[in-house]
């Protein structure tokens, strides 16, 4: 249906406000599912000048119009997923109140006509107090042309996405220039002159995938956007196409043979073989034969030659996984086998020559290995030519977002389940759980909630929080006044649950007693912390403690 003009005030920015968390302890801002920082209006105005004064004022806009196309992309697609079931004109205000919230200056429809069935759109906004204007004024002074050029790209990308066509949003006034506020106007792309210059900036040759490595990040299931699996994946371009041995290295459960397999998709065998072998469950009897094949007759029941994995990954890659598990001797034939690149099968009497191309990983320190004298000092320098350092989840937390969605899709396909997501409280958890089975234990967890969870529903803490799963974390938010508050409402939600449980037996003091346990709990054992969860003193917290502990 359509939204005419004037549109009405926007609605309550309470359910966007709750989606800014603060974690100090972590020195960590999340908004939404991807993490934040603040900047003061100084640091974003000397950033602003850099880019202007080395790069000109061309380059500058442009690419800070595009930078804002891409937030305000995003943006349109969590405001879906905020306002649900709200009308057109309520979903949309999410755009100028995200804006608002994060700082930027605060937003007035004047007008709003949209009418998604044919795609028709048609906008005025005021910004008021722009940040962006008051910058650059302070840093050039009054400006001849509009100046707010991440406010514009921002309003054209979270408009192009809701509408599902490119709206340009376009300054036609600027505080910069001296006007009272800014002005926007925005309009179907089509609809604008083509020769004007901000046009450009939104074509889809030059939007979002430009400037966030979301899509370019999710690459046959290798998915991230951290600095750890950036750096990993910077040194998987280096070396994926050439002859070295790779060593991924990382703790169980990072993914080490996704990334094997990622290189050598990236690499020119990539149309070869790849055989992955798990050293560790190779039983010392059979690791020669697994490895080299055998000849018919080498011994008893063997009825026939059989190739091993070195001769079926020849032209292709081979992956050792958990090598530091082989023993002493069958290292001592790989390291052979590497350096001649040939190999003799078990009981024959020749050599064969194989093109592989050998990658490894472990999960311990192999020069700690080779000092305990359990790993070959000569195989250690063949296998580290190129080490490939996984990080584990933890100190990955800006792919937790991505995971979850990729894995979501994966899992729902897989077990014909249609699941729109994860409630807020859930994603909290996860972002603050410390993953110590890495990402294999989050597809566990996913896994298990896609089949817990009900059609069309969400997944919830319930579903997650199993046998040491993850649970709510302490940390703070923004209130309705934009003040820091701490998690009480998540105490009063647990003494709830606790409360409707009760069948009479439970007394006030038990309960109590559960809350200031569960809190303790959730500060992993830290008293002063669990003391501001509950708004106590950590004195009053220990004497609570040692009461009811001795009268349990």
């Amino acid at each position: 249906m359509p939204n005419a003009a004037p549109a009405p005030s926007l609605p309550d920015i309470r359910d966007l406000a709750e989606q800014v968390r603060f974690t100090p302890d972590t020195g960590r801002i999340w908004v939404r599912d991807q993490r934040g920082v603040l900047l003061t209006a100084s640091v974003y105005g000397a950033l602003r000048r850099e880019l202007i004064d080395r790069l000109g004022p061309a380059v500058a806009r442009e690419l800070l119009s595009r930078i804002g196309y891409a937030e305000g992309g995003r943006d349109a697609e969590a405001a879906r997923r905020l306002r649900p079931d709200v009308s057109y004109f309520d979903a949309f205000a999410v755009g100028p109140q995200v804006h608002a919230l994060a700082g930027f200056g605060w937003s007035q429809v004047v007008r709003l006509h949209a009418e998604p069935e044919s795609g028709a759109f048609a906008g005025e906004f005021l910004v008021h107090d722009s940040l962006e204007a008051s910058v650059h004024v302070d840093a050039y002074g009054t400006s001849p042309e509009p100046v707010c050029w991440m406010q514009s790209g921002y309003a054209s990308g979270f408009a192009s996405a809701f509408a599902g066509r490119p709206i340009l949003m376009r300054e036609v006034e600027c505080r910069g220039m001296g006007h009272e506020a800014c002005r926007l106007i925005g309009k179907p792309l089509d609809e604008w002159l083509t020769e004007a210059p901000d046009t450009r900036y939104y074509q889809p040759e030059s939007s979002v995938n430009r400037f966030t490595d979301l899509e370019a990040g999710e690459t046959d299931g290798v998915v991230g956007i951290s600095a750890g699996f950036g750096a990993a994946m910077h040194l998987l371009r280096k070396a994926a196409d050439s002859r070295a041995t790779l060593l991924f290295v990382g703790e169980t459960g990072v993914g080490k043979e996704v990334f094997a397999r990622l290189a050598h998709r990236m690499s020119r065998r990539r149309d070869e073989p790849f055989i992955a072998v798990n050293c560790a469950a190779l039983p010392e009897t059979l690791i020669e034969t697994e490895l080299f094949g055998v000849a018919k007759g080498a011994y008893t029941g063997a009825s026939s030659s059989r190739a091993g994995r070195f001769e079926r990954a020849d032209g292709g890659t081979l992956f050792l996984d958990e090598v530091t598990s082989l023993s002493l001797a069958a290292q001592g034939k790989l390291l052979r086998a590497l350096q001649e690149r040939e190999i003799e099968r078990v009981g024959d009497s020749k050599t064969r020559r194989v093109d592989v191309r050998v990658m490894a990983a472990c999960n311990e320190d192999l020069h700690l290995a080779v000092e305990a004298k359990r790993f070959r000092e000569d195989l250690y320098f063949r296998l580290t030519t190129f080490p490939v350092p996984i990080p584990p989840l933890r100190e990955r937390r800006d792919d937790i977002p991505l995971l979850m969605a990729y894995l979501l899709r994966r899992f729902c396909a897989v077990h014909g389940k249609s699941v729109p997501g994860f409630t807020a409280r859930a994603v909290e958890a996860l972002f603050a759980y410390d993953f110590p089975g890495n990402i294999r234990e989050l597809e566990n967890l996913i896994e298990r909630a896609v089949l817990l969870v009900g059609d069309g529903e969400a997944i919830d803490l319930p579903q997650l929080a199993l046998r040491g799963g993850p649970s709510r974390p302490p940390a703070f938010a923004l209130d309705t006044a934009g003040r820091l508050s701490d998690n009480a409402d998540a105490l009063r939600e647990q003494a709830a649950v606790l409360l409707a449980a009760d069948t009479g037996r439970r007394r006030f003091d038990a309960i109590e007693h559960a809350l200031l346990e569960q809190a303790v709990t959730d500060a992993n054992g830290n008293l002063a912390a669990a003391a501001r969860q509950l708004g106590l003193t950590r004195r009053q917290v220990q004497l609570r403690l040692q009461k009811h502990r001795r009268a349990g």
